[in-house]
């Protein structure tokens, strides 16, 4: 009996038919071990000594893999063919040695590209061992990739409270879309005019000529600043004679582009069908893994994580038969054509992305695929058998006119094109992030000295526009040609971004968040080398030197952790005030944009007399007044455009009082009237805008609608209890007595009936209650450096972490299953520092130590421990001081389970990936 080991159970299925019995195939579903997510899985003080370990959801498998071993002649690794899918078999292949499963079995690598049955069979006949090089590539990405998560993270978490983590790669990334933000702010637009004349040839045909010269001199696209002088020359247009002077047709070619890479897949399916990088890649890895043909599973593409561009011989002999076939020998090219790729650090060891088998034309496989599988399928066949068809034959002509008006001679020129043979563009051509700027116009004919007539003077002005911002083709087009990342981690990386935060996607186009662009600040201000884009290029090569087997991966971590342990080291000593204080000025022109009366932009709207700066809570930046807390004005970073400023929506009818839109400290939120309106001690009635609501688009009605929140639906047929309806922290709910259910609609708040609540309800308490047995025992993650054991628990208000007396909430953007302990650390800590917690007598040696630590460092050592007498007078200030807290946050009026929702940012997801991770 042979071994086989794949990654997916339905490649498992597939290959286990093409081989026969003698084979048994087993999946490993992916990665088997990796780096725990806590401090010491890569050490550097020991040559970055890897401690892995295996993930429990494969340790079965794993028995699976050592029973099935038991009485095997051979063990077949036939993971990926790139260097993840060598990292899974090295991973498969030590667990076996670590459970002593393998005696004399020989062990042999395999590798194809694609899932077919003649593609399987040829890469049985071809084994090698292991590449050592690939998977020292491997290691050496991994332990970066955790290195830099699991050390800068913490420095962010303590420095820059609100930050969720920074990658390697995603941080670089993300200053790419932060860069084009400023940009964007710092462009000044420019006027200019254009002049067209249409003129009329003399059989009368009408085409468009532009101006380009006037006296002897060029005129360039923005020389023409002014109306006035777009009037000089307006008139004088006005009363010339026009005539031909040259007609220059010239014969150009157009060359098809070359078969898709992974990046070029995910910028082309972005393009013409909107699809996201990610969604990109799961269709292509089903169509890779294949669909029932003929009672056969086959596999449709080759493997879609690549950046090679070329594709093997016989799919070239099959591409040019089916273009004869489809469209004649007048398409099929003399010679193959053979590719090679520009892209920086391209490695070309595997195939172009390609169909198997180009017969399987795409309407014939359409009825067997679902809709999004058959776009992609239809896109990569047209550009393989597009990329071997012949080039399309263009005529491009530029005609040169004069125009005379008196003493001035004024020129002008009007181009076109027109295709002589269309080649490849019959079938296939390549969509564009932007507008073309390639004039395909077919001009009438003309002969030099013609005379022509002025049909019509179109004068038009114009302002220069700024840089578009990326979408994400053009973010994925950027990062290739910079040589930052590699192909199969481009999806993975826009999804984090979006994910944490740090970006959003609106209108196809990625939009730089407040957020993600206060740490692209702190990381260009203090960790300026590890972001620029031409130091990740360089780190790339090294990689790939690695795998080349030309240096080492352990000097390439020596020579990367040296310095990037300095930087962080140099930033332990700065307090929260100077990092804040740096990234004001850095952010200045972005939070501070000029008043439109020309005062101070740094005066305070509300007292008049403080000066805004850049402060930090829990949920991330925000710009404030100095004389807090006599003055508790506060707002968003961004202070320009709707969805920061506040803004009136009308009145309520039933009040008359104003509905305004408000931007405060944790986000916008809807408030009825101003404090003026009510009495002494009275609130205005606030709400919060629901998570994916865009400011902007809340009008009148809406505000209305979630100021009414929480409504009552009804009586409870069984206790006569009302049920009422409400949006909270975790979105809309419905409530009875003590239990929320929650609602999977947004709108199911404003018109769920009493029926669909009373089942919901039902449906809830059927769950029974999260907790049976008592307070929750939580789960250990390691130790404090002084208070003790650091645990995880679920108590009635939320998940949080504690440690010597010391319980420190778990906000959003972490989970309470996946919270690593230097998160939960740094939680402990800041808790500490603000007061918070009852610290046992046992750990005051512990405490009074950490805080001479934290003194020694420059950090604030926080508050004594208190004496027992002193009890009562604590909590009594911890009462004042959460009550004044609780002042300076907008709350949903009335009651609400999760009232703190109302006015949290929405952009505060949580951060489903570890820090460890890019």
């Amino acid at each position: 009996m042979n071994i086989v080991i794949v990654e997916s159970p339905a490649k498992a299925k597939t290959i286990n038919k093409y081989l026969g019995s003698s084979y048994e195939v087993l999946a490993s579903f992916g990665h088997v071990r990796d780096l725990p997510a806590k401090n010491g899985s890569v050490d550097p003080d020991a040559n970055f000594k890897m401690i892995w370990e295996v993930d429990p959801k494969a340790a079965g498998r794993l028995n699976d893999i050592a029973k099935s071993l038991k009485g095997a002649d051979r063990l077949i690794l036939a993971t990926d063919p790139d260097r993840e899918g060598e990292a899974i078999s090295w991973h498969v292949l030590e667990v076996m040695k670590e459970k002593r499963a393998l005696k004399d079995q020989k062990i042999e690598r395999v590798v194809f590209n694609a899932i077919t049955k003649q593609a399987v069979s040829e890469a049985m006949k071809h084994p090698r061992q292991i590449d050592g090089a690939l998977v020292d590539a491997y290691m050496a990405r991994r332990a970066l990739d955790y290195l830099v998560g699991f050390t800068l993270s913490p420095v962010l978490w303590r420095k820059l409270p609100g930050a969720r983590s920074a990658g390697r790669v995603q941080s670089v990334a993300l200053r790419l879309v932060c860069d084009r933000e400023l940009e964007i702010e710092k462009f000044v637009p420019r006027e200019y005019w254009s002049l067209i004349a249409t003129l009329l040839t003399p059989r009368g045909d009408a085409f468009e000529a532009r101006l380009v010269g006037a006296d002897g001199k060029k005129i360039q696209r923005l020389d023409i600043g002014t109306g006035a002088e777009a009037e000089d020359f307006k008139k004088a247009l006005e009363l010339a004679s026009y005539a031909v002077t040259a007609v220059d047709a010239k014969p150009a070619r157009r060359n098809p582009q070359a078969p898709f890479t992974t990046s070029t897949l995910q910028q082309e399916a972005s393009r013409k069908y909107g699809f996201a990088p990610a969604h990109t890649m799961r269709i292509a890895q089903r169509l890779y893994e294949g669909i029932d043909i003929g009672g056969e599973t086959t596999g449709l593409i080759t493997y879609m994580r690549t950046d090679g561009v070329q594709i093997a011989p016989e799919a070239i002999t099959q591409a040019r038969k089916v273009i004869g076939e489809d469209y004649g020998n007048a398409y099929v090219p003399d010679s193959p054509r053979q590719y090679q790729a520009k892209a920086k650090n391209a490695q070309e060891a595997h195939e172009a992305i390609r169909p198997t088998d180009l017969t399987r034309r795409p309407d014939s496989m359409s009825r067997r695929l679902d809709a999004d599988q058959a776009k992609l399928y239809e896109l990569i066949w047209k550009r393989t058998i597009a990329s071997q068809m012949e080039s399309a034959e263009l005529e491009r002509t530029t005609v040169d006119i004069t125009a005379k008006a008196g003493s001035r001679t004024l020129e002008l020129r009007a181009t076109g094109q027109v295709v002589k043979f269309d080649g490849f563009l019959a079938l296939y051509q390549e969509g564009r992030d932007d507008e073309e700027d390639e004039d395909s116009r077919r001009l009438p004919a003309m002969s030099p000295n013609d005379a022509l007539k002025r049909q019509s003077l179109s004068v038009t002005q114009h302002f220069t526009e700024p840089p578009p911002r990326f979408s994400e083709a053009s973010l994925v087009k950027r990062m290739e040609e910079l040589g930052i990342g590699r192909p199969s981690t481009y999806a993975s990386i826009l999804q984090v971004l979006k994910d944490r935060g740090y970006v959003k996607l609106e209108k196809k186009r990625l939009h730089g968040e407040d957020k993600g662009r206060v740490v692209v600040a702190f990381l260009e201000s203090f960790f300026a080398r590890y972001v620029e884009y031409d130091f990740t290029a360089s780190l790339e090569e090294q990689l790939d030197r690695i795998s080349n087997n030309e240096i080492s991966w352990q000097q390439v971590l020596k020579d990367f952790w040296t310095g990037f342990i300095g930087a962080v080291d140099d930033i332990k000593d700065l307090r929260v005030a100077q990092v804040l204080d740096v990234l004001d000025d850095m952010l200045g022109q972005h939070i501070y944009p000029p008043r439109a009366d020309g005062g101070d932009i740094r005066q305070c709207p509300n007292c008049g007399t403080g000066r805004l700066n850049l402060k930090a809570g829990k949920f991330g930046a925000f710009v404030g007044c100095s004389n807090y807390p006599e003055c508790r004005y506060t707002r968003q970073l961004a202070a320009d455009g709707e969805a920061t400023a506040d803004r009136s929506l009308g009145q309520d009818p039933e009040t008359g009082r104003d509905v305004w839109v408000k931007a405060g400290r944790f986000g916008p939120y809807i408030q009825l009237g101003e404090q003026k309106d009510y009495e002494e001690g009275e609130k205005p009635k606030r709400a919060g805008i629901p998570k994916g609501t865009s400011p902007s688009d809340v009008d009148l009605e809406l505000a209305l609608k979630l100021l009414s929140l929480p409504r009552e639906i009804g009586k409870h047929p069984e206790t006569g209890q009302p049920i009422t309806a409400g949006l909270g922290r975790f979105g809309p709910f419905v409530k009875h007595e003590k239990t929320y259910a929650s609602l999977e609609a947004g709108d199911e708040v404003f018109d769920i009936g009493l029926n669909r609540a009373v089942t919901l309800i039902a449906e809830k308490v059927a769950k029974g209650p999260s907790r049976r047995f008592g307070a929750d025992p939580g789960k250990a993650l390691g130790d404090h450096p002084s208070l003790g054991t650091v645990t995880v628990k679920s108590g009635r208000y939320g998940a949080y972490v504690t440690a010597g007396g010391v319980n420190a909430t778990i906000p959003a953007e972490f989970e309470k299953d996946t919270i690593t302990l230097p998160q939960a650390i740094a939680l402990i800590d800041e808790r500490a520092a603000k007061g918070g917690g009852k610290a046992k007598k046992a750990a005051k040696p512990a405490k009074a130590k950490k805080a001479s630590e934290k003194a020694a460092d420059g950090e604030d050592a926080g508050p004594k421990p208190k004496k027992p007498a002193a009890k009562k007078a604590a909590a009594k200030s911890k009462s004042e001081s959460t009550s004044k807290a609780r002042a300076a946050v907008p709350s949903t009026a009335k009651t609400s389970p999760t009232k703190a929702a109302a006015t949290k940012n929405p952009a505060s997801t949580p951060a489903k990936k570890s820090a460890g991770k890019t």
